[in-house]
């Protein structure tokens, strides 16, 4: 007997959602774990250090000399002249589901742990530096369990379960490189190469009847990609307050590799191999990004700005969709930040040389589920505190948001994401005048 399954997206989520109470979900997703990554690239990353994050992710239009900048490369000339600078970052998120299913509204809940970011900078020359690091470029992390509800397959073959897993997801590792010209000018590049392996696991279960086998099949798609990166910043004074207008432009590029397709039968005696073999030449797009930015700041006092990012992905195609009805479309983020520090220069009390910060964002995300576009957004806020000079911090930021609705057959979810931080500068090459 030959079973078809399809099960539409909103089954799908829910049987995630039904299977797991409000509590943390066990899964081999450590990276991540969103029901908005099962197509793609999946759970798209936002880029930047805490320093961005905790300010609505805003960058592009941003110098400072304290910390590192990863949203534009133009900005790795911010520097004090001959400092070493590095960030190490880790992130933690705890997410709340929630999801029209046939018995209401069913919740869920998962949280997880990572490293986030590390990132080195130097400088080669008075006006130029480059920086070197890597990051996440997106997460894959889902687990969907359903029970078979038709009555002839019931009787027939007894308790079915069937389950979706995908895990892994994609690093960017990238080389920066800038210099400034004529005092105001900042030009910077970069290159990017994104490597790692995602991994799509089905399987349906005979829970009750030893006649059949347990059939388990699945994708794991191993893939590299490189792509380059422009930027400029231009700065211009207006009296003791200092404009900075950025933009970056992110060159398209393809995303190839190989896949291991494999199936495999299992009932109470054996396991039988039905398809094991690797298919090369697979390769996706991933389209152009631009984004531009502008700050106003006051020294090392405050500082406010504004980003706009946006990329189209609707030309690209991710294959099969397994009867969903799921298409990616043009991602556009806006994104208002600000920092604020009391006085660094007060030798008295420790908490004004605290740095705030805040932010807000609005995402469209890059794809579609039953013809409506996901959208997120969300509130950001933060501190760095110095460790025993200024320029050395920890720094933690938050953000907390929604993604997605709980109408029109989606998922909602409510987040906070909790970030850490560690700031180090040091100067280099300098000739002590006392011994």
């Amino acid at each position: 007997m030959k079973l078809k399954v399809t099960i539409p997206i909103l089954i799908i989520l829910a049987g995630l959602l039904i299977s797991s109470p409000v509590s943390a979900q066990t899964t081999d997703a450590s990276t991540g774990f969103t029901p908005y990554s099962i197509f793609g690239f999946g759970d798209l990353a936002r880029q930047g250090t805490v320093y961005n994050l905790s300010m609505g992710g805003i960058g592009v239009g941003d110098r400072n000399v304290r910390f590192i900048n990863l949203l534009n490369p133009a900005a790795v000339t911010a520097r004090e002249s001959k400092s070493f600078m590095m960030d190490f970052g880790l992130e933690s998120r705890n997410v709340y589901y929630a999801a029209h299913s046939q018995d209401g509204l069913t919740t869920s809940a998962n949280n997880t742990f990572n490293m986030h970011h590390i990132v080195m900078s130097f400088p080669i020359a008075k006006h130029s530096a480059f920086m070197i690091g890597i990051q996440p470029y997106s997460s894959v992390g889902y687990k969907f369990r359903s029970m078979e509800t038709d009555d002839v397959l019931l009787s027939e073959a007894g308790d079915i379960t069937y389950t979706k897993q995908g895990e892994g997801g994609l690093s960017q590792a990238f080389l920066a490189a800038g210099v400034t010209l004529f005092g105001r000018l900042h030009l910077g590049a970069e290159g990017q190469y994104y490597f790692g392996n995602i991994m799509h696991y089905s399987a349906a279960a005979f829970n009750t009847s030893s006649a059949y086998r347990s059939i388990n099949s699945g994708w794991d798609y191993f893939l590299t990609g490189f792509t380059g990166k422009l930027g400029l910043q231009y700065e211009q004074p207006l009296g003791h307050i200092k404009a900075v207008v950025g933009a970056t432009w992110t060159l398209p590029t393809e995303i190839g590799g190989h896949v291991d397709r494999f199936a495999y039968g299992v009932n109470a005696s054996a396991t039988d191999t039905i398809v094991n073999r690797t298919e090369p030449g697979i390769s996706y797009n991933i389209p152009s990004q631009w984004s531009a930015g502008l700050t106003l700041k006051d020294g090392d006092h405050w500082m406010v700005g504004f980003d706009y990012q946006q990329q189209d992905w609707s030309g690209t195609d991710f294959g099969s969709k397994g009867g969903v009805d799921f298409s990616p479309c043009k991602m556009q983020a806006y994104r208002l930040g600000f920092e604020w520090t009391p006085d660094r220069y007060d030798i008295r009390y420790y908490h004004r040389h605290i740095t705030y910060r805040g932010g807000v964002y609005h995402e469209k995300t890059y794809y579609t589920f039953n013809g409506h576009q996901v959208e997120a957004y969300g509130l950001t806020f933060g501190v760095s505190l110095p460790v025993f000079r200024y320029y050395n911090s920890i720094n933690i930021g938050v953000d907390l948001g929604q993604r997605g609705t709980v109408s029109d057959g989606l998922i909602r979810e409510r987040y906070a994401l909790i970030y850490a931080s560690f700031s180090l500068h040091d100067i280099w090459f300098l000739k002590n005048l006392y011994e």
